[in-house]
C-alpha cells in the first residue's frame, strides 16, 4: 500500500528510475520545488533561501497579534494580498464583546492597511486561499499549520505571526533549501475510499519515523491523474500531519478546471517535474489499495484499517484508555463500553473544516444516506461546509436536502469542531471527525474538571455509513449506495457581495478599532550576560504538542490580549506551570527593581555570577515540543510570564522553533540520549550566553543547581542559527529587534 525509501530516485517521463545521464545535483534543480522555491527567494543563493511570498491568510485567532506586532514594528500597509478570515468565530457568550470586538478590528485593519476582510461563516481559511488566493506557481504564507495549496500548483508555508509579521514588513522567510521527497501515486481508489483515508495511511507511515520532517513533498505519477481535485486538496491538507515542511503537485486538466470553476482561469498553468528530476527519498503510495481507515487518540498516526479496528476493538480501545488514564489521572475513562451489540457504537459524527467540508466530501456524504436516518438515539451527525458558495452549490444539487432529510445538521462555515469551540462530546463520548486532527483536549473537554472525550478521526464516506447505521462503526466499502461526482458551479456574488477586498487601496487616515479585551504586548528586555532559568515544567512525553502549550478551544477568546491568554499556559497538560512560571518573574522583576531575593541571591551565589549581569526566568523542558499547530501562542505565552528557554531533544517542527525564536526564547538542544532526571524546581545557568548568541557559538555548556543542593554539568546546543536569528534573540524577540532598527 504504502513503502518508504530512504534512497534517492529519478523521475523520467512519469517513471521511477535508479539511474540517468545527469547527477543527482542537476536533477534536483528539475524539481517543482526548486524551480517554485529559487523563483520566490532573493537570497542569490540556492542553498540559503529567502522566500517571498505572493499572498498570505490568517484566522481570528491570530491576525490581532500580527498586526499588533507588525504596527509597532513601523508597517504602514499590506505589501501583498492579506486575507483576514473570522472562521474561529468562537465562544461569542464567553467574555461579553471579545469576540466580535476581535472581528471589528479586522475589518478596520483591512480598511486602513489594505487588505482583505473575509466575515464570520463565509468560508474557512484555507478555502477561502483554495477559491481567491492560489495560483500555479506561487507560494503562499498562513498562519495557520494546514496552509497547504499544493494540490492546486500553489506551494504554502504554515508558520506563527511574527513570520507573517517580517513579510509585512517587506522582509524573508529564511529557511535552508530542503529536502525534497517524492510521493509517487499509482492505482485509483475504491468506492468508499476517500482522500481522509489516503491522508491517514501516509500519516501513519510517515510521522513517527520523521521520515519527511521539514521536507518538501511532490506528488508526481499516474495516480494524479485519476483524483478529483478535492480529492487531492483533501490528502494534500493532511500532509501537515506528517510534520513535512511543504507540498506541491503536478498540475493538469483536473487542476485547470478548478480555477476555470471559480473565474481565474488565468491562475493555472501547467507544472511538471524537468525529465530526471532528483528527489532525496521517494514514496510509493498505491491508491488502490488504500482501505477505510480510522485514526484514534491522540494523534493521526495512531492509525488501523477500520476493519483492523473492528476485529481487535477490544485491545486496541482498551489500550487507548490506559493511555488516557496516564495522561488525564482525574478523568474516569470508559471506552471498552462502547462496544456492545456486536458491534462498536460511536456517540457523534462531524464532517468539517478544511479536510472535511468540501463539496466532493459531503455530496458523497448525502448519497450514502439518501434515503436513510442516522437514527433517534445519541448519536448524532453535524456537518460543516467549508464556505457559503460550497453551502449554496450543495444546496441547490440537492445534497443538502438529503442530509437533513437523514436527521444530519448543516452548520455555517466555522473551524470549531477542529480546535475546541464547537460539538464538544459528552463525557465519554466518542466523536467521530473528518477534521484535521485528534489531540488530546482537541475536542474541547477539560480533564482537569474529569472530563474526558475522544476523537477518531475517519473520512466522510465512512462517517456517512455509521450515521446510516446509528451510530455502529462501519467501513462506507461495506456500504450499500451508487455515487456519481457532480461538476462544480461557483457563485462569485457570494464574495463581491460580503468580503471586502481592498488591497491596493489602504485608507492610512482611519483608525483601528480596539475593543477594551485588546491590548499590546508587555516590553521584553534583551538578552543578558548570563543565564540562569527555573524549570517552570518538565514534559516527558515522546511528542508535546501546541495545543498542550497553550489550548485551543475556549481559551482562544482570550487570544488579542497576551496576559489573559498566558494565564492558560500549559493549563491541561501541566497546571502548576502558570504559578511557577509567574513566582520566577516576580524575582526577576525584583532583581530589575535592584532587590535581589534572598532566593535569587543563593542561586546566584552557587553559580558564582553577579546579579546585574544575570537574567533570570522560567523554562520548558520536552522531548519534542511543537507538533501541531502554527499558533504562535505557543511560545508567545511562555514569554510574557518570563520564559527565556525551551530545552529539548528536537523540535517537533521547524515553526515552533522559529516561533520561540522569534519571541525571544533560546531553542536549546540536546544530545540524542543525553540522561536528563532534573525536574520543576531545578535550575539551569548557562554563563556567556549572549556573547555564545552573538559569535555564533553552538555548544554551550552549563550548571545544574539541583533543588536539593546537588550539582551537574550539561551541555546545551542552539544550532543553526542565521544572523537575523542571533540578532533577534540578542534584542529579546521579533518586535525588540525591529523597532532598534526603526531607530
Amino acid at each position: 500500500m504504502i513503502a518508504l525509501h530512504d534512497g534517492g530516485v529519478f523521475l523520467s517521463g512519469g517513471a521511477l528510475c535508479s539511474a540517468a545521464p545527469i547527477s543527482p545535483a542537476e536533477g534536483r534543480e528539475r524539481t517543482l520545488a526548486w524551480s517554485i522555491l529559487q523563483a520566490h527567494s532573493v537570497s542569490g543563493d540556492p542553498e540559503k533561501l529567502q522566500i517571498r511570498f505572493d499572498a498570505m491568510a490568517s484566522h481570528d485567532i491570530t491576525y490581532v497579534g500580527i498586526i499588533q506586532q507588525a504596527r509597532a514594528s513601523g508597517m504602514r500597509e499590506f505589501p501583498i494580498p492579506y486575507a483576514l478570515t473570522n472562521c474561529h468565530n468562537s465562544l461569542c457568550a464567553v467574555g461579553g464583546t471579545i469576540n466580535e470586538d476581535d472581528h471589528v478590528f479586522g475589518l478596520s485593519a483591512a480598511r486602513k492597511y489594505g487588505g482583505i476582510y473575509v466575515p464570520a461563516n463565509q468560508s474557512v481559511i484555507h478555502s477561502y486561499a483554495r477559491e481567491q488566493l492560489a495560483g500555479c506557481g506561487k507560494m503562499i504564507l498562513g498562519s495557520d499549520s494546514h496552509t497547504r495549496y499544493g494540490a492546486l500548483g500553489t506551494m504554502a508555508v504554515g508558520e506563527g505571526g511574527p513570520e507573517l509579521c517580517k513579510q509585512l514588513l517587506k522582509n524573508t522567510w529564511d529557511v535552508p533549501y530542503p529536502k525534497v521527497v517524492l510521493v509517487y501515486l499509482t492505482g485509483a481508489p475504491k468506492r468508499g475510499v476517500g482522500p481522509h483515508d489516503a491522508a491517514i495511511a501516509l500519516v501513519k507511515a510517515t510521522f513517527e519515523r520523521g521520515f519527511v520532517n521539514n521536507c518538501v513533498l511532490e506528488f508526481a505519477g499516474p495516480g494524479v491523474a485519476g483524483l478529483p481535485i478535492d480529492f487531492r486538496n483533501g490528502i494534500d491538507v493532511m500532509t501537515t500531519e506528517t510534520t513535512c515542511l511543504s507540498s506541491i503537485w503536478e498540475t493538469d486538466e483536473e487542476t485547470r478546471g478548478f480555477y476555470e470553476a471559480h473565474g481565474r482561469g488565468e491562475e493555472y498553468r501547467e507544472l511538471r517535474p524537468g525529465d530526471f528530476a532528483w528527489y532525496d527519498k521517494y514514496i510509493e503510495l498505491d491508491l488502490s489499495q488504500i482501505e477505510p481507515m480510522i485514526a484514534l487518540p491522540f494523534h493521526p498516526s495512531n492509525a488501523w484499517t477500520i476493519r483492523e479496528f473492528l476485529d481487535d476493538a477490544g485491545d486496541i480501545l482498551a489500550e487507548v484508555e490506559v493511555d488516557a488514564r496516564r495522561r488525564f489521572p482525574k478523568a474516569d475513562v470508559r471506552l471498552t463500553d462502547k462496544i456492545r451489540d456486536g458491534g462498536v457504537w460511536a456517540d457523534q459524527g462531524v464532517i468539517a473544516g478544511c479536510a472535511g467540508g468540501l463539496f466532493d466530501n459531503i455530496a458523497e456524504a448525502a448519497d450514502i444516506l439518501r434515503g436513510g436516518s442516522c437514527g433517534d438515539g445519541r448519536f448524532t451527525l453535524d456537518v460543516y461546509p467549508t464556505s457559503v458558495p460550497v453551502s449554496l452549490e450543495l444546496t441547490k444539487i440537492g445534497a443538502a436536502a438529503d442530509l437533513l432529510r437523514s436527521g444530519a445538521v448543516i452548520k455555517p462555515s466555522f473551524c470549531g469542531p477542529c480546535f475546541g469551540a464547537g460539538d464538544v462530546p459528552a463525557h465519554n463520548g466518542l466523536s467521530l471527525r473528518h477534521t484535521t486532527r485528534n489531540f488530546p483536549n482537541r475536542e474541547g473537554s477539560k480533564p482537569g474538571e474529569g472530563q474526558f472525550a475522544a476523537v477518531c478521526l475517519m473520512d466522510a464516506r465512512s462517517i456517512a455509513a455509521t450515521a446510516r447505521c446509528g451510530g455502529r462503526i462501519v467501513p462506507a466499502t461495506e456500504a450499500d449506495y451508487e455515487t456519481a461526482r457532480r461538476p462544480y458551479h461557483f457563485d462569485r456574488e457570494v464574495y463581491r457581495k460580503r468580503v471586502y477586498d481592498g488591497f491596493g487601496h489602504p485608507h492610512p487616515e482611519e483608525e483601528l478599532i480596539l475593543g477594551p479585551n485588546i491590548t499590546d504586548w508587555p516590553k521584553m528586555r534583551p538578552l543578558a550576560e548570563d543565564l540562569l532559568v527555573e524549570l517552570a515544567a518538565v514534559l516527558r512525553d515522546e511528542v508535546t504538542t501546541t495545543d498542550e502549550l497553550i489550548p485551543s478551544g475556549e481559551t482562544s477568546s482570550y487570544r488579542s490580549n497576551p496576559l489573559r491568554l498566558a494565564e492558560h499556559t500549559l493549563s491541561r497538560r501541566e497546571p502548576a506551570y502558570v504559578g511557577r512560571a509567574k513566582a520566577a518573574a516576580e524575582l526577576e522583576a525584583e532583581r530589575l527593581a535592584g532587590e535581589v531575593p534572598e532566593k535569587l541571591r543563593a542561586l546566584l551565589e552557587r553559580a558564582g555570577a553577579r546579579a546585574e549581569d544575570t537574567q533570570f526566568g522560567s523554562c520548558v523542558f520536552a522531548m519534542r515540543p511543537g507538533d501541531g499547530s502554527a499558533r504562535e501562542q505557543a511560545a508567545s505565552c511562555q514569554k510574557v510570564l518570563g520564559g527565556l528557554a525551551n530545552i529539548c531533544f528536537a523540535f517537533a517542527t521547524k515553526r515552533y522553533r522559529s516561533n520561540c525564536i522569534n519571541w525571544g526564547i533560546l531553542p536549546f538542544t540536546l544530545d540524542e540520549g543525553t540522561a536528563f532526571p532534573w525536574e520543576a524546581g531545578d535550575c539551569i545557568f548557562v554563563p556567556g550566553i549572549r556573547e555564545a548568541i552573538r559569535t555564533g557559538r553552538e555548544d554551550i555548556p552549563a550548571k545544574v543547581l539541583q533543588a536539593d543542593g546537588g550539582e551537574a554539568d550539561l551541555l546545551l546546543h542552539v544550532r543553526g542559527l542565521t544572523a537575523e536569528e542571533r540578532e533577534i534573540l540578542l534584542d529579546g524577540c521579533l518586535m525588540n529587534y525591529y523597532a532598534g532598527r526603526a531607530d
